[in-house]
């Protein structure tokens, strides 16, 4: 929903997660010049005019469609974090599928669908951005790519060996219409890998947001726990098979954004290093 925004109030807000973290005895450093850094540092922030100066603003809605007909060339980029830190936990999963026929759900521009295309699967996407759907078209010409909802597949019940979903799920106001739909559409004993933005790095700076006319455009996300997954999954017929929590190491350039790179880098990475970036469950349809 609607936010107001400052970026003082940002950066304040870094800084003290990193001294909440240091007074936890998170392992960030020499305590007392760290801790000494950070209130300096705060108070050279409090006192800097250009700041002080900067206009804060409200953060309006934008829907998925519109977000991502504005991110499609550039959303898989090389220096895209986010993919970067969830691919090397994903594509061993996807390695392990046996070959069949498998849906990727909300496939954006195909990075997925063209990974397992590689590997000798009969690949079908759906996504809700007909931009996106033309660039996974681009790279799999074989593939089978439709428009559709995740919560509203457009596809016989058990119509698919496995199922892919990344980075999707945090888009929905709701787990359980979305995981039944994919359960209705895997055969028993298929295979479902899912991946999403952990609520923890949305509470970091991981919101996606995009430039509108008359400011910032944020897409409403879901702060689902990893419970909210479980229940969601056990409720639609899932077993776990498997679920991992890919964390933050060396945190990435431009985490937090310019401003936060400019003023307080060292309050950044004390902030978000080693915390969750992502989950991603492998689930297996046994009802």
């Amino acid at each position: 929903m609607p936010h107001y925004s400052h970026v003082l109030a940002w950066l304040l807000g870094l800084e003290g997660i990193a001294l909440l973290r240091s007074q936890a005895g998170d392992d960030l450093g020499p305590s007392r010049e760290f801790v000494q850094a950070r209130l300096d540092e705060v108070r050279a922030l409090l006192a800097d005019p250009d700041l002080a100066a900067r206009p804060g603003g409200t953060v309006g809605d934008i829907g998925t469609r519109e977000g991502y007909a504005q991110w499609v060339h550039s959303y898989d980029d090389a220096g895209n974090p986010l993919i970067a830190a969830e691919e090397p936990v994903v594509r061993p999963l996807l390695d392990a599928l046996k070959l069949g026929r498998v849906l990727d759900a909300a496939c954006g521009t195909g990075r997925h669908a063209q990974y397992l295309a590689e590997l000798g699967h009969e690949v079908v996407g759906v996504d809700s951005s007909p931009e996106m759907l033309d660039r996974a078209g681009i790279k799999v010409p074989g593939g089978d790519f439709r428009a559709g909802e995740i919560d509203r597949l457009p596809f016989p019940d058990e119509s698919f060996d496995s199922l892919v979903c990344a980075l999707a799920l945090t888009y929905q106001p709701r787990l359980d219409p979305t995981l039944a739909e994919f359960a209705r559409v895997l055969r028993p004993g298929g295979q479902l890998i899912l991946s999403d933005i952990h609520w923890l790095s949305l509470y970091l700076g991981g919101v996606s947001s995009v430039d509108g006319p008359e400011g910032r455009l944020a897409m409403p996300a879901s702060r689902f726990l990893p419970s909210d997954y479980l229940s969601a999954a056990i409720a639609s017929g899932f077993t776990v098979r498997a679920c991992h929590e890919p964390r933050w190491g060396d945190v990435p350039g431009g985490h937090g954004g310019s401003d936060a790179q400019r003023y307080c880098p060292e309050a950044v990475r004390a902030a978000c290093r080693d915390t969750p970036a992502l989950i991603v469950w492998h689930l297996e349809r046994t009802a």
